[in-house]
């Protein structure tokens, strides 16, 4: 008791530590005053509420001004940017981040880690120094807001007018889903392989065989290693510009330089012309030496500029497709007869080492190696238009990559964030870091208010590397970058882009301190994201009534599980237990059971659960009153739609108990179900997800 009252003194003065900072800040001069000769800029963008169709069906969407994308918002190098943005929703917070800015770090729009959270009914205004030029893109950062629609684009002229192309288009890709957000999270928190059934994109004993990969599959099943996704969503649409189509005007012989942002919550592209290899001349708003690329990857919050000349005669498609073949949306150039695009050919949902191989190919290419089918990011052949200075020395730190696609975490080193250290950097110093990806997605991962070099131990000219803010780490691979803490001091994030592995945790705070080490007045704040959520499923059959609920936050779960006879004098077990998870193989358990079966008795128990090969979890618990258990579950998924639980008890006094369960998916939330316990015997039923 004694420990709480302290733990929640120390949160309230750290609490008011940071609103006498940011008041501080707030108060201090903005920019239109610290550069009384530059150009003010001034834009007004109010977030509301309000019912669009963007995949056919009136949903519920966020808007900004009215619509989404919110509007474009033009800059030249060297102005001051004055955004006065409008929280006009009734009961939620809300921000915007500036994407790929160099902004002072008060303005980086990051909700109590570096800016004032922006409440119901209220407003806040952003006012910063263009410093550079390019295509950028602005997005809340509070929840699932991105998802729902706040976003919008940022086009940044250079001081000095160049003059590559006739016009520039904006394209704004995105992923839309007509569920709440929230349901999407908490679906793939429980486990559900809905969404990957829904795509044809789910793995199976079946599918393996008939592919030919049975062994493949059954070696991957037994060195723990999870099936490879390319996206964790299953969408109504995807979007350009928030429409499922678009019209780009251009005439015979013009180019036009397309502006490619993709602010896919959960989703990576491929980029197709019809008119032949897109001509790269920016990545992430850096200029780079102009090259051509057959088929463009592009990840989450990156953004490229390429050039596209118009043929003389009829309309050609630029075709965007989702990573997972799971759907697409086009531009067409031109009018006239149609020209398509070239789509990418399917992904081979059980080609998990062929694709690593493939990765790893194009990580360290050979000299005129041929372009993949299915690239990945060209970074390889990137290299900055002009030289940037490269540090004589460098500190180096490692982060891996890590998750559990079962449990659906995230997160960097295997550590909640809300654990986790923030990463100390003083002012001026240059940080090497190794991004290991130790998992079978992809990851963008994105460092606010900063860029960094990609860096090459084999490149020879370190000063042309290219300029990132946002790179993909491909799956069982290795990225490194490298940056100097020169933007200012203050708490930066470091996090992946896939929305929905940000919130379950994959984020850092780098603390940017002074020269000396000293540290800003105030702790350093986790990301405030809902990461609580309940959910659960009951079978009810002729024979029993089995099921569970939990609620889970971070490594923390709390359960509820019952399993009734439907016979008289078939008795019952029920548990409250409560679960701490250490890592994907390892979660410890500690709880009180109910339980009037033959031999079964009440009582306080403790325990472990271990995931051993093939994804068999081993269960151990000892019982007060001399009732020890041991167990073993496995899940055969048989085809995309059927699957197979089988489950093996034995206990001290309770003896033996087995079942097995067939289950059919009929949807989202609705399974049928027939099967054989040793305690209930043979029943057929529903099994209920909640």
């Amino acid at each position: 008791m004694v420990a709480s009252v302290a733990i929640a003194s120390y949160a309230q003065a750290c609490e008011i530590c940071r609103k006498a900072y940011f008041d501080a800040m707030e108060t201090a001069p903005k920019a239109s005053a610290l550069h009384p000769e530059a150009r003010v800029v001034e834009y007004r963008l109010t977030i509301a509420e309000q019912t669009l169709s963007p995949a056919d069906r009136k949903v519920q969407a966020l808007t900004i001004n009215g619509g989404t994308p919110g509007p474009v918002l033009r800059l030249r190098e060297g102005d001051v940017a004055r955004i006065t943005v409008v929280n006009g929703l009734a009961d939620d917070s809300t921000s915007i981040h500036w994407h790929g800015l160099l902004v002072p770090n008060i303005e980086d729009g990051v909700p109590v880690v570096t800016t004032p959270v922006i409440g119901p009914g209220q407003s806040r205004t952003f006012e910063f120094l263009v410093r550079q030029h390019g295509t950028y893109w602005y997005h809340s950062h509070t929840g699932h807001q991105e998802q729902r629609g706040v976003y919008g684009a940022i086009v940044i002229e250079p001081k000095t007018e160049t003059k590559a192309a006739e016009h520039d288009e904006v394209v704004i890709l995105s992923d839309w889903t007509d569920e709440d957000p929230r349901d999407v999270q908490r679906s793939l928190l429980r486990g559900s392989d809905w969404y990957s059934f829904r795509k044809g994109t789910s793995q199976s004993l079946l599918g393996a065989y008939q592919a030919g990969k049975l062994g493949e599959y059954l070696d991957r099943e037994k060195a723990l290693v999870p099936p490879m996704d390319l996206s964790d969503v299953a969408y109504d649409a995807f979007l350009m510009n928030g429409r499922r189509r678009r019209e780009l005007p251009g005439k015979p012989g013009e180019t036009v330089r397309v502006r490619l942002i993709n602010a896919g919550a959960a989703s990576y592209f491929y980029l197709d012309a019809a008119t032949g290899p897109l001509r790269i001349v920016a990545a992430d708003g850096q200029d780079v030496k102009p090259f051509d690329q057959k088929r463009l990857l592009i990840g989450p919050a990156e953004t490229y500029d390429v050039l596209v000349t118009v043929p003389a005669q009829g309309a050609w498609e630029l075709r965007s497709t989702a990573q997972d073949g799971s759907g697409s949306v086009s531009a067409w150039v031109g009018s006239g007869e149609r020209h398509e695009a070239t789509p990418p050919p399917a992904p081979d949902r059980y080609g998990m080492a062929a694709y690593l191989t493939s990765i790893l190919d194009q990580i360290d290419p050979e000299p005129g190696a041929k372009e993949q089918e299915r690239p990945i990011s060209p970074y390889a052949k990137m290299r900055a238009a002009q030289p940037h200075p490269v540090a004589s020395s460098h500190r180096e730190l490692t982060l891996k990559l890590t998750g559990d696609m079962i449990r659906y975490e995230w997160s960097f080193d295997g550590l909640d964030p809300r654990e986790a250290e923030a990463i100390k950097v003083k002012e001026g110093e240059t940080i090497r870091v190794r991004l290991v990806n130790n998992t079978m997605m992809h990851h963008p991962i994105h460092f606010h208010g900063h860029f960094f070099r990609l860096v090459d131990a084999n490149d020879k000219d370190p000063a042309t590397s290219p300029l990132k803010h946002t790179v993909d780490v491909p799956p069982m691979s290795v990225r490194t970058i490298e940056f100097t803490a020169n933007e200012g001091q203050g708490d930066w994030l470091i996090h992946c882009h896939l929305l929905y592995h940000h919130i379950t945790g994959m984020v850092r705070t780098i603390r940017v301190t002074s020269a000396e080490g000293a540290e800003p007045p105030h702790a350093a704040a986790t990301h405030s994201m809902a990461t609580t959520y309940a959910w659960g499923q009951a079978a009810f059959t002729s024979a029993s009534a089995t099921g569970y609920a939990t609620v889970q936050s971070g490594h923390d779960n709390l359960y509820v599980r019952w399993q009734e006879g439907m016979r008289h004098g078939d008795g019952h077990e029920r548990e409250l237990s409560y679960a701490r998870y250490i890592d994907m193989r390892l979660s410890l358990i500690a709880g009180y059971r109910f339980d009037t079966t033959d031999g079964g008795r009440d009582g306080p128990f403790a325990g472990v659960s271990y995931r051993l090969p093939y994804f068999v979890d081993l269960g151990l618990t000892h019982q007060a009153g001399g009732e020890t258990r041991f167990s073993l579950f496995k899940n055969l998924q048989i085809t995309d739609r059927l699957s197979l639980d089988l489950y093996y008890q034995y206990g001290r006094l309770t003896h033996a108990y087995t079942s097995a369960d067939l289950r059919y998916l009929l949807s989202k939330d609705l399974s049928i179900t027939a099967g054989y316990s040793s305690d209930f015997g043979a029943g057929a039923g529903i099994l209920i997800r909640f």
